[in-house]
């Protein structure tokens, strides 16, 4: 294609044609249909445009095909979206609603001419991810889509980028992903953990040093700094530097320049700085470990990586993953039944990834080529959580959830609970003094929990419907609140 396209979709058949020639005069190739059934999806892919401008929808209830096909893959097109256009409309796409954007009409130039720009670094950044990354946070939740779009947004730019989240969460793999969704993609990525090595040899490590600078010191040795020119440092576990250093790699930051040990002389620093940590740095700084300078020098672009706990629907999309890898290094492969794959998704993974690798390593091991059902998982895997509800309930659940995550590609997991009735709502009277909204709102949480409870005589998959949420959702919400099911019969004698 020589001109990028623009996907118009508009019953007004005047507004469609003003909004083409706009999209000319701006150098656009413009595709104007009045309804999506018009579109021959075969024939296409959602990749040959680089947006879709939504305006009138006369058979937004007719939309399932067309939202299947924008869904073959997560880096579809943005949908510039018109206020005509009907609320339910957007429903029906099932889209998240980040890919949404408002499109004034009558179209103001400066605006639109600001989305397209978005569009196109959007595109040419899906079009390095499916040609350059391998691999990258697996999964179609909404808590790995949402790192995905926040790596996408700023991979292209030299932003520093500080990546947060518990042990195992694949920090790592963010960084990666990042570094190769950047134009520094063809330089190198140097990792260095700065919590595994002894902070009087981790500014040597860094910056290098010269020969004689120390004893032991007896060549010129490169540091990660200058191993990484043009590419991408990535310093995990920042949390874990001393305060002496902070102080070294707050100077590069802000001079973007340093000094290798032993040497006056100022070596120029053209690196992208990508850090990462496991600690909660604003206490840190509230007990004086960590600068509160450097924070704010770090911290420029957050990224949190979501535990596995939170993301339990990628469980089946990881351990394929994680198959594929075993066997691609010739290190062994194995399977799970849908029993065991049920049964993991009760378990509360506090090692993360890092620790459903290691168990289907471990089980490729002891099963090489088998199939592994419940009754081979280690112990630890199947105590679930403890209390009345039958076994074989718990993992039909599980079951029936994995293969349904496994066959259908989730964009959008809001829930679908029914919500208070607004004059419920209304009737709420605020204290004078305030109230701390999380603890009330997990007072409620929690009372509406035990009544299920008590309901269900115990019984979590019947209180779970009751809820309109998952097993797995609620088993993980009495671990938070430290609630047990005999709680529901203490709940109606207090």
């Amino acid at each position: 294609m020589s001109d990028p396209r623009i996907l118009v979709i508009d019953a007004d058949e005047h507004r469609a044609g003003n909004i083409a020639l706009i999209l000319q005069y701006l150098d656009y190739s413009p595709c104007v249909v009045a309804q999506a059934a018009e579109l021959s999806l075969r024939e296409r892919k959602p990749q040959d445009f680089m947006a879709v401008i939504l305006g009138r929808v006369d058979d937004w209830h007719k939309l399932a095909d067309f939202s299947q096909w924008l869904k073959r893959d997560h880096y579809h097109p943005p949908l510039l979206v018109l206020s005509e256009t009907h609320p339910q409309a957007l429903e029906q796409l099932e889209l998240d609603r980040s890919a949404c954007l408002a499109l004034d009409y009558p179209c103001k130039h400066k605006q639109l001419g600001e989305l397209l720009r978005r569009a196109g670094l959007q595109q040419q950044v899906s079009s390095a991810a499916t040609t350059t990354v391998n691999g990258g946070p697996t999964g179609t939740s909404q808590a790995v889509r949402r790192v995905r779009r926040m790596i996408e947004q700023v991979a292209p730019f030299d932003t520093t980028v500080l990546i947060t989240g518990e042990s195992g969460t694949g920090k790592e793999v963010a960084a990666r992903t990042l570094h190769e969704l950047s134009g520094r993609r063809n330089a190198p990525f140097v990792a260095v953990n700065c919590g595994a090595i002894p902070s009087e040899l981790l500014e040597s490590e860094l910056f290098g040093h010269e020969k004689g600078a120390f004893t032991g010191a007896i060549t010129t040795r490169k540091g990660r700094f200058e191993m990484a020119d043009g590419g991408t440092l990535f310093l995990d576990e920042i949390g874990d530097m001393s305060l002496p250093m902070q102080v070294k790699i707050l100077r590069v930051l802000q001079e973007r320049t340093y000094e290798r040990v032993g040497s006056n002389h100022s070596v120029q620093c053209n690196v992208r700085i990508v850090a990462a940590t496991h600690r909660n740095l604003e206490e840190k700084i509230i007990n004086g470990s960590f600068r509160e300078d450097l924070f704010y020098r770090l911290n420029v672009f957050p990224i949190e990586m979501p535990p596995l706990r939170s993301r339990l629907e990628d469980l089946p999309m990881l351990i394929k993953d994680i198959i594929t890898s075993l066997e691609n290094d010739a290190r062994g492969s194995v399977s799970l039944t849908r029993e065991a794959v049920g049964m993991l998704r009760a378990y509360h993974w506090p090692g993360n990834v890092r620790e459903l690798h290691n168990l289907v390593e471990r089980l490729s091991v002891l099963h090489p080529h088998a199939t592994v059902g419940v009754a081979e998982l280690p112990s630890r895997y199947r105590a679930g959580f403890s209390g009345g509800e039958p076994l074989q309930e718990a993992v039909a659940e599980d079951v029936a959830d994995a293969a349904q995550e496994e066959n259908e590609y989730i964009h959008d997991a809001l829930p679908r609970t029914r919500a208070m009735p607004l004059a419920a709502v209304e009737e709420m009277q605020l204290p004078p003094d305030g109230v701390d909204l999380r603890d009330h709102i997990a007072n409620i949480e929690t009372s509406l929990i035990r009544q299920a409870l008590k309901i269900s005589d115990g019984v979590v998959a019947h209180a779970a419907k009751l809820l309109n949420t998952r097993r797995t959702t609620l088993v993980e919400k009495l671990r938070k609140y430290g609630l047990q099911r005999e709680d529901a019969a203490e709940s109606e004698t207090a």
